[in-house]
């Protein structure tokens, strides 16, 4: 009998011989490597071992470290075979994901078109004619065609999102460094990161998790939920998109508006105006300072278009670069300006979906044009997620998958996974809600959470509850809601005398369990929590019904002396309810 790791491998090779797409894959690793691999991690979870991704498959961009695969960045002859796995493909793999192969990609990571590479163009998945998005074009494609669970890409100017917007599946593109880089093959070392794809966001979420932490800390203050009803900010105007395209987001926006979700227009220059440095400025001569010795020799297998694209880059000055650096941190600090007050910003992943002879005819324009809305991200230090959003009819009758970007800033990854999951489910509009209602159906806790990002547990009983008047002090702080909790039988409850009506909780040997939830929160918002609570309310540990301990609200005894007693109610809301 057939083990679930052995029957998904079995199935994807059988499922890779139907789609008959071998410009996906630099190198594929033999049915017999993966099955023996696959009984061994099915062994491991029949033996109790808690493997997150066992079962799953993993495809990984050639440009990443794999051990025993050429990493050859789609340039034959170029790269060795490492004896190591890059981090982000050792962890993923302890936690049982195997490795299918390595995927083909824009030579060098340098196009967002995925046709620059010897070993073939990556075609769309769907529609053979149209190009597949680059430069992590096989990885995305590979996840589109049901081939692969999860797959790495990377991302310099949008390499990790334009391949999945097009594709039609999630790309989370992580805060700068949060992914050790360390076996990645530099494009523009400042602004390259390790991305992850995968068919829905939770699954993206997972794998996101488990391959960051370690490198770029996160800070004490990290947001780590968005609030209900954040305020979101869309470009005021929307170069490049065809009156098609215009119309699917402007349903995107309008679909979040009747969620209850405060939508509005910014000016977008600043934003555009960096997207054209990343190729039109001197800043592209990180790209030389990566691979330009080697393209400089002019050797075999250098595709015409990346060899001149890094090849130029050589001539810049250091001067210019010192001036572009400075002309960029300007343009930044006024687009952040644009955001403040905004919890995220939501944009088109691509402008368009161009067919293959579109780029052939123009390699250079194309691939400029497709970088409109993702060049800015990384020079500019954000988080993002790359997240579809439906079909576009376009003017000759086709159809495009259409997906849209939620960008935060950097270290808000938490923030912009939790706006794209509203995209990904929309809920009801909060007014339909009453104030007791159950979460989304589809609910993940903050990868960041499993990344190293600090959290601290907090109970709450009454008004900061959800629905309730005062949960927006929580939510301000980036508190992100974990569950429904029970405190351990050894509390009262009372109703306390304040505005807003809230409750008070004390230790008492005649005590029952009080029904409550749990929060987590940065210890920076958790001290700025404290420092703001009002009298005659305190924080201290509090025991759960399940032994655990966290912290959690309590009152002072004389305020709990001097007001009624509700302990048999054992929930605040139903004693609201009464």
């Amino acid at each position: 009998m057939r083990t679930l790791a052995e029957a998904r491998v079995r199935a994807a090779y059988t499922a890779i011989d139907a789609v008959d797409r071998p410009e996906v894959w630099i190198t594929l690793r033999p049915e017999s490597e993966l099955l023996a691999e696959a009984r061994e991690v099915d062994g491991r979870v029949a033996a109790g071992e808690r493997l997150p991704l066992a079962g799953l498959l993993l495809a990984v961009k050639n440009n990443i470290d794999v051990a025993g695969i050429r990493t050859t960045a789609a340039c034959p002859g170029f790269g060795e075979v490492p004896a190591e796995d890059a981090p982000a493909v050792a962890r993923l793999r302890a936690a049982g994901a195997l490795v299918l192969g390595a995927t083909n990609l824009d030579q060098f990571a340098t196009g967002l078109v995925g046709t620059r590479s010897p070993f073939g163009a990556v075609r769309d998945a769907r529609r053979p004619d149209r190009l597949s998005g680059g430069s992590s074009s096989g990885s995305a494609v590979a996840v589109a065609l049901g081939l692969v669970d999860l797959a790495l890409g990377t991302d310099t100017a949008g390499s990790g999102r334009i391949p999945a917007g097009l594709q039609g599946v999630v790309g989370i593109k992580p805060t700068l460094g949060v992914v050790p880089t360390d076996g990645l093959l530099p494009a523009c070392p400042s602004w390259d990161a390790i991305t992850v794809f995968a068919r829905d966001l939770a699954t993206a979420e997972l794998g996101a998790g488990i391959m960051a932490g370690g490198a770029r800390p996160w800070p004490a203050n990290t947001r780590l939920a968005a609030p209900s009803s954040p305020r979101l900010a869309f470009p005021a105007s929307l170069p490049g998109l065809p009156e098609e395209w215009r119309a699917a987001f402007a349903d995107v926006i309008r679909g979040l508006q009747d969620q209850g979700i405060r939508a509005e227009p910014i000016p977008f220059d600043a934003f555009l105006e960096a997207a054209r440095m990343l190729y039109g400025s001197s800043l592209v001569a990180e790209r030389h300072a990566a691979v330009g010795a080697y393209l400089d020799a002019q050797p075999p297998g250098a595709d015409p278009t990346v060899s001149r694209i890094v090849r130029s880059a050589g001539t810049h000055t250091a001067h210019a670069y010192v001036a572009d650096r400075v002309r960029l941190a300007s343009l930044r600090d006024e687009a952040l300006a644009r955001l403040e007050g905004f919890d995220a910003l939501v944009i088109p992943t691509a402008p368009r979906h161009p067919r293959l002879a579109d780029v052939e005819a123009d390699p250079i324009g194309v691939n400029s044009a497709m970088g409109t809305y993702t060049n800015f991200c990384n020079l500019f230090d954000l988080s993002a997620v790359a997240i579809p959003a439906g079909i576009v009819r376009e003017a000759d009758g086709e159809v495009s998958q259409f997906g849209v970007t939620v960008v935060a800033r950097a270290f808000e990854d938490a923030v912009a996974a939790d706006v794209a999951r509203r995209i990904e489910h929309p809920a009801e509009p909060p007014a339909l809600l009453s104030p007791a209602a159950a979460p989304p159906a589809v609910r993940t806790a903050p990868w960041p959470l499993a990344a190293g990002a600090p959290a601290v547990p907090l109970v709450v009983v009454g008004a900061h509850r959800r629905g309730q008047p005062l949960v927006h002090e929580l939510e301000a702080l980036g508190a992100a809601w974990d569950g429904e909790v029970r405190t351990a039988p050894e509390y009262r409850m009372v109703a306390l005398g304040t505005w807003p009506p809230k409750p008070g909780i004390v230790r008492s040997d005649q005590g029952a369990e009080i029904v409550g939830e749990r929060w987590l929160l940065s210890p920076a918002a958790l001290g700025e929590f404290l420092a703001e609570l009002p009298t005659p309310m305190l924080l201290g540990r509090m025991r759960l019904a399940d032994g655990s301990e966290c912290v959690g609200f309590a009152c002072d005894a004389v305020a709990a002396a001097q007001s009624e007693d509700i302990t048999e109610h054992r929930d605040w809301l139903a004693w609201q309810a009464r």
